[in-house]
């Protein structure tokens, strides 16, 4: 079976090791400076020719280095038929065995397989990765192989190394072995470790565990014990001496430290190794014994850590200095006494130096209230860095609730700091006082405010501190520090407060939520008005989605009724306002409802504080809506009914009719009274709600037609209570229109004779062919018979001719055939054709049912009657006013036609009177007309006239508005959005002349009221663009303040954090000098006078900050600097945090790539540094432990030192030299490593030369 051949990690250190055997080959001492000879470097091969020498003596060294392993692996083994587990196959390859194989293999990756032997055993072949391998073979043995077990005992003290490091030991014993293994528990007396699995591997296992034993049993562990007070003699000064042994005798030594009390020391290795040691210790034990002598002394016990020093470096310097030990008493000892032991000449420099250590520092004392600590030590510790940067050697401790304030340092600073914090406490308790009030704790965090603006606005307007508990204190004292006056201002407004917050109460208030929004307002306008009158009280809406009336109020007991009447009276005001009437009105007199420009309108609103909606021009709704107080829309609609009354001579009454008939009355969705409107000259009838239980029902319209509806209505209300009968008739919709006839005549003359009502089916209703007939029986039967007998004449198709002047064919088939449509609608569908344009026909066709072919013919004669009865009138008009004329669409000239039944033609246009006298404006037409300006009005005399009235109306104006030059272009805005923007909303044309003309005159064009409206709105935005100058004006005050460069980056902060939060507090532009300029330190300021004042002072402060800081470099190997900073800089970004400095690394390339420099205040910046020292030593351990292991698992480089390991310390190594080479022969010189003939590419060609140093080519 062929496997693959795979160059691994293991394999290549296992290829090396034998390849390093070769060192030893000649006796000679293995040394760094040993040079190997040619042939021990490139062992020569065996000669191939030679058989017989591979049986005896291997040639060469080559034999030694072991082969290359494959990276698959194959292992059979062989399972007895006593020991498998299923031996009643029926048939082999089907059973358990076969499931259990293909579970394996997918759980690790192996392949299996299986055969049978003659004596019924199993032989089992497993491929994969050795990894795989060993798990296929230990799931193999454990499921298909009966299990026996047995025990192994070796010494309890083993058993740790038996199981290695987090086990993976015993992991790797137990898949080498396809066994079971269990260790008892540390606390377990029972030694036995029991192994389970086949014989074969018990005994595999019980092997390897006795082998680990015995191997342990060569090392030893060793305790002595010797007097505490000795241990410095034996580690020597600094750890030096035991280090040393260590390194010496290759035992590791463990000394307990001197916080702990424990007289054993720990000697752990080889065995002799331990002797060894223990006899150094031994007689460094024996010899200080001897010599030495003690002596007690007695210092202070506050003196004690400046004996001991940082990290007890003192102690240890004493040692160094004189041999002499000192003896300190534990912290928690009330005793004094220090010991001094050592050689009796030596404890006098000793006792000197001691002394001299504890005398080195003072203690002293200052005491000033506890509330007067943080002034003392001022903002961010401005005050006290202030004398700690100048007497760097004194130590200043504060302590919460005590008075003293404690001193530590040189004799002569300690005094110094001790008279300026004196001067500080005198300066501050002439300026300063405090109050303690006591207030209920739930009222805390209304005394704060929102966000913090109560009481940041009593600190800023009193200048004083307030200090509030938190809520976990449960504490109700708060406490008020600063100025005297201050302190009292401030205490009567927070007693004031709390007393009106005991006074607080709630109330609720039923509000429908419908009027929830309009009492808010669009974007909280309004509510916030009833805030701002009423600061004290809060006012909680619902959420929407509540669907809940109760809005709530809470605050002082007055202030919330005042409020609540308020919004009660709010809330009565806006149902009073909320009322709504519909008033229908003719819809031709809807525009004169609104007047010209929407004056009318505009007008009843203002007069009757009313909203007035009226529907589109599309729709075919009369319905006007008011809303308002009832009594305003009562009167806005009687001014609405007097303008329709007194345009069409309107009359209003009312008739009497039972509330049980109205429903009958009004008909299947309101057909029945529908027909009645319709049939008497559109009136409108108006019934009362239904169940209001009232007989009135109005009826409004010209007189004449109101008399008609309201005899129809009393007639149908009589008819409905004798008799109600109705049939239903199908006709095409096309007929409609015929059967009820022009102005309703037809239809009319059929219910007069019979008495009987038709109604038709309104655009909306789904069928459209069905006829209703209501009425007495006989009278609806006799209608029916007349309308079958119409119908029936109308399916009667005919064709005829007619004779019509050519001149007036155009009026019937203009406007896409308008009018023959109109035809085709009235007269039952009736089709009219009219001879082709260019022929010299007057001759036109009529196709349809008899009766509506002689009424259409009728209606045509009348129509040529009304057209040779027409004039002409034409209007000079300029014509570059004849595009505003026409409108948007032609629009405006469209109405027109319609309003005033005339028809409009404009001229064609003329580009070459594009440019027209200046005398022509404002329609001024004193001049002889161009045929251009020429617009004819084809129509009556009287139509003619109004619309004559009408297009002069539509002529527009130009005026001139005076708006100063530098605001034109603030007025276009951008892209021309502001002026594009007035001229839609005014419906006019704006004209802001050229930037060279400097010219301050804006003219507008369009219509008078539009011109008018436009010219407001124009000055109302200069007014507007002026008091924002002037706003610009004092918002460029500018400041600047000088700042020494290195401080920029600082004040700017990461990501502009820093400065971005100035500009916004302050509300002022802050800009720094650019990289070019001459000025580096200059900083300038911009904004409201106020403002940039106080953001210069805010910077002044955050400089004088951090002039207080202090920056040091210090040397950190570069090796552990990207452990110090951590993924993504987070490691270094706590420790900033956490000691309140900034730390830098050097950049890639830097000069010294080791320097990092910690910048902060003092005490802050020797604290970073010292967690930063403790860091790197930590790393280094592991970053020398981790390159150790580098230069084992790979061969040295060019770049590396003799040693494998990089320094810059080292010299680069000179490459690798042999002895007695080749080319070092007279005549030969070194080969070429670059040439392709000395070092020939695989499977390239190189062309013979001659010999070379390697020797003759063979």
């Amino acid at each position: 079976m062929s496997s693959v051949a795979v160059l691994t990690q293991e394999s290549f250190a296992e290829h090396r090791s034998g390849l390093k055997d070769i060192k030893i080959t000649g006796g000679m001492p293995e040394d760094e400076a040993y040079i190997p000879t040619y042939l021990e470097a490139f062992p020569p091969l065996p000669d191939k020719g030679a058989p017989t020498d591979r049986a005896g003596e291997p040639a060469g060294a080559w034999s030694k280095i072991r082969p290359i392993k494959a990276s698959v692996i194959t292992q059979v083994f062989h399972v007895p038929l006593e020991e498998r587990r299923y031996k009643d196959n029926s048939q082999f390859g089907e059973g358990e065995e076969a499931k259990v194989c293909l579970d394996i293999m997918q759980k690790t990756g192996a392949h299996i397989e299986l055969s049978l032997a003659k004596d019924q055993g199993l032989s089992i072949m497993v491929t994969g990765k050795l990894d795989s391998v060993m798990k296929a073979r230990k799931e193999i043995v454990a499921r298909l192989q009966t299990q026996a077990s047995a025990t192994v005992i070796i010494p309890k003290e083993h058993h740790r190394f038996v199981i290695g490091k987090n086990g993976e030991k015993l992991q790797e014993l137990e898949l080498k072995t396809a066994t079971k293994i269990t260790i008892p528990r540390s606390e377990d007396p029972n030694a036995n470790i029991r192994i389970t699995g086949t014989k074969e591997g018990i005994e595999k296992a019980r092997h390897e565990i006795q082998l680990i034993s015995a191997e342990q049993d060569k090392r030893a562990v060793d305790r002595i014990s010797f007097e505490k007070a000795f241990h410095p003699f034996i580690a020597g000064a600094y750890n030096r001496l035991v280090q040393e042994l260590s390194q010496e005798t290759g035992a590791r030594i463990s000394i307990p430290p001197p916080s702990l009390p424990k007289d054993e020391i720990v000697i752990t290795g080889e065995k002799e190794a331990v002797a060894m040691a223990i006899a150094h210790i031994r007689a460094t034990y024996e010899e200080m014994k001897r010599k030495t002598t003690t002596i007690s002394v007695e210092v202070k016990k506050s003196q004690h850590k400046y004996i001991v020093g940082p990290k007890g470096n003192t102690l240890q310097e004493i040692l160094e200095n004189t041999g002499v030990s000192v003896e300190i008493p534990p912290l928690d000892s009330a005793s004094e006494t220090i010991i001094l032991r050592g050689e009796p000449d030596k404890l006098g420099p000793a006792l000197t130096q001691v002394y001299a250590k504890a005398k080195s520092v003072i203690v002293g004392e200052v005491i000033a209230p506890p509330w007067l600590h943080r002034f003392i030590i001022g903002k961010k510790g401005q005050n006290i860095g202030r004398i700690t940067q100048q007497l760097p050697k004194v130590h200043i401790e504060f302590t919460d609730g005590d008075e003293r304030i404690s001193l530590e340092g040189p004799t002569e600073e300690v005094e110094k700091a001790q008279a300026q914090i004196q001067e500080i406490i005198k300066d501050l308790m002439e300026k300063m006082d405090y109050a303690e009030i006591s207030i209920d704790q739930r009222f805390h965090r209304h005394l704060i405010g929102k966000n913090g603006a109560n009481i940041n606005r009593i600190k800023e307007q009193y200048k004083v501190s307030v200090r509030i508990p938190q809520d976990s204190d449960r504490c109700g004292l708060v406490r008020i520090e600063g100025d005297p006056q201050g302190v009292q201002l401030a205490r009567k407004e927070l007693m004031d407060m709390a007393q009106r917050m005991e006074n607080e109460r709630k109330k609720d208030l039923i509000i429908e939520q419908k009027f929830h929004r309009t009492i808010i307002g669009q974007k909280g306008e309004k509510i916030k008005e009833v805030r701002d009158k009423f600061p004290e009280v809060i006012i909680i809406f619902p959420d929407q989605q509540q669907k809940s009336d109760i809005v709530q109020l809470r605050g002082p007991k007055n202030e919330v009724e005042k409020c609540g009447k308020f919004l009660q009276k709010l809330i009565e005001e806006l149902v009073e306002n909320s009322f709504s009437i519909s008033v229908p009105i003719h819809k031709q007199f809807h525009k004169n409802i609104i007047g010209k420009g929407g004056a009318n309108i505009k007008k009843i609103r203002e007069e009757t504080n009313t909203k007035i909606d009226l529907p589109t021009e599309n729709s075919n709704s009369e319905m006007i809506v008011i809303t308002g107080k009832k009594s305003n829309c009562e009167a806005a609609r009687d001014r609405i009914l007097a303008i329709q009354n007194e345009l069409a001579n309107l009359k209003e009454t009312e008739v009497s009719i039972p509330a049980k008939l109205h429903n009958s009355l009004i008909g299947s969705k309101g057909s029945l009274v529908r027909s009645v409107m319709e049939e008497c000259g559109g009136v409108h009838i108006h019934f009362p709600a239904e169940g209001s239980g009232l007989d009135k029902v109005t009826i409004r319209g010209p007189a004449d037609e109101v008399e008609r509806a309201k005899r129809q209505l009393l007639q149908l209300a009589e008819e409905k209570q004798v008799s109600n009968f109705s049939v239903e008739l199908q006709a095409k919709p096309e007929y409609h229109k015929f059967l009820i006839g022009r102005g309703g005549a037809n239809i009319r003359r059929v219910r007069d004779r019979t008495g009987a009502r038709i109604i038709f089916p309104s655009p909306d209703e789904p069928e459209q062919e069905s006829i209703t007939i209501m009425g007495k029986e006989e009278a609806v039967q006799l209608a029916q018979k007349e309308l079958e007998i119409l119908i029936k004449n109308l399916d009667d198709i005919i064709e005829d001719t007619m004779v019509v002047d050519p001149r007036h064919h155009r009026h019937f088939v203009c406007r896409r055939g308008q009018v023959l449509r109109e035809l085709a609608e009235e007269y039952g569908g009736v089709a009219v054709s009219f001879p082709r344009t260019g022929t010299q026909s007057d001759s036109i066709t009529l196709k349809g049912p008899r009766d509506c072919v002689d009424a259409a013919k009728k209606r045509i004669q009348e129509v040529v009657r009304d057209l040779e009865s027409q004039v002409s009138v034409e209007v000079v008009i300029p014509q570059r006013y004849h595009r505003a004329i026409m409108g948007l669409k032609g629009c405006k000239i469209q109405q027109l036609t319609r309003e005033h039944e005339v028809q409009i033609k404009f001229p064609d246009r003329d580009e070459s009177a594009a440019q027209e006298p200046a005398t022509q404006e404002n329609g001024d037409t004193d001049i002889v007309p161009r045929k251009c300006d020429i617009i004819t009005i084809t129509g009556r005399t009287e139509k003619c006239d109004l619309a004559h009235a009408a297009l002069l109306a539509l002529v527009p104006v130009t005026i001139d508005v005076e708006v100063p030059y530098d605001l034109h272009r603030y007025i276009i805005g951008q892209k021309g959005s502001g002026i594009r923007k007035m001229m839609e909303d005014y419906e006019v044309n704006i004209w802001v002349p050229q930037p060279e003309q400097q010219s301050d005159v804006i003219k507008i064009t369009g219509q008078v009221t539009s011109v008018e409206r436009a010219r407001h709105g124009l000055l109302e935005r200069v007014k507007e663009l002026q008091a924002e100058q002037e706003d610009r004006a004092l918002r460029s005050f500018k400041v600047s303040l000088s700042v020494d460069p290195k401080f920029h980056p600082k004040i700017i902060g990461r990501k502009g954090t820093v400065i971005s939060q100035i500009r916004k507090d302050y509300d002022v532009n802050v800009q720094f000098p650019d990289k070019s300029d001459e000025q580096q330190e200059v900083i300038v300021i911009s904004g409201y006078e106020r403002n940039a004042n106080e953001a210069r002072a805010a910077i002044e402060q955050l400089v004088a900050d951090l002039q207080e800081m202090v920056s040091v470099d210090i040397r950190l190997d570069r090796r552990v600097h990207a452990r110090i900073i951590g993924a993504r800089g987070k490691a270094i970004r706590k420790l900033m945090e956490e000691f309140k400095v900034d730390i830098r690394f050097p950049q890639p390339g830097s000069e010294d790539p080791n320097k990092v420099t910690v910048t902060g205040l003092p005490e802050n910046v020797d604290n970073a540094i010292d967690h930063l020292l403790n860091l790197e030593e930590e790393y280094m351990l592991t970053v020398t432990e981790t390159e150790t292991m580098a230069a084992y698992m790979k061969p040295p480089s060019k770049a590396m030192g003799i040693g494998g390991i990089d320094d810059d310390s080292r010299v680069l190594a000179k490459g690798f030299v042999v002895r007695d080479a080749p080319w070092n022969a007279q005549g030969n010189k070194a080969p070429d490593m670059s040439s392709a003939e000395e070092f020939p590419t695989f499977g390239s060609g190189v062309a013979p030369k001659q010999t070379s140093a390697w020797g003759p080519k063979k």
